[in-house]
């Protein structure tokens, strides 16, 4: 599985202004319903943070991979928003999360689920790329540097 056939152009968020995992998912949960037609923001909303409540998916160097399972999908969609002041998520290493990558799945899709799960964590592992992606200035440059790194894996 590639980024680009889970993630658009036009759901990446290339500045996240909120500064706490609630409002950031809250954020990017209508940026989403906005740019992908997912009709019910607060089910989304609630389905995230249900999730959160398991533990948090803020994974540690700074990224947040809140994800979940959710009714009426068919397929696997994704945002990905920055920001750059950082937002207090709980993470494992309880750093300020930059990178957030919201993952929704089909309630059936189990195995895709966890298969895009880990091409995010692998490719947000890279400093270089984090690095490059806090200096993006706009949601095209900030595409064309994950495809360019994801490019790089099998």
């Amino acid at each position: 599985m590639k980024i680009n056939e889970i993630l658009t152009l036009e759901t990446i968020l290339a500045e996240v202004k909120a500064n706490n995992k609630e409002n950031s998912i809250e954020e990017l949960a209508e940026f989403l319903c906005q740019n992908r037609a997912i009709a019910d923001k607060s089910e989304l909303v609630r389905v995230l943070l249900e999730r959160e409540k398991l533990g948090s998916t803020g994974i540690g160097e700074n990224v947040a991979i809140p994800h979940a399972k959710m009714k009426g999908l068919n397929q696997i969609i994704a945002a990905f928003g920055i920001s750059k002041n950082g937002v207090e998520f709980d993470s494992l290493d309880q750093k300020p999360v930059n990178f957030i990558f919201v993952l929704l799945a089909p309630e059936n899709a189990t195995g895709t689920h966890l298969k895009a799960l880990a091409r995010i964590s692998r490719l947000l592992k890279n400093q270089e790329l984090k690095s490059n992606l806090l200096k993006a200035s706009n949601r095209e440059d900030i595409y064309n540097i994950i495809l360019n790194e994801d490019s790089k894996f099998q």
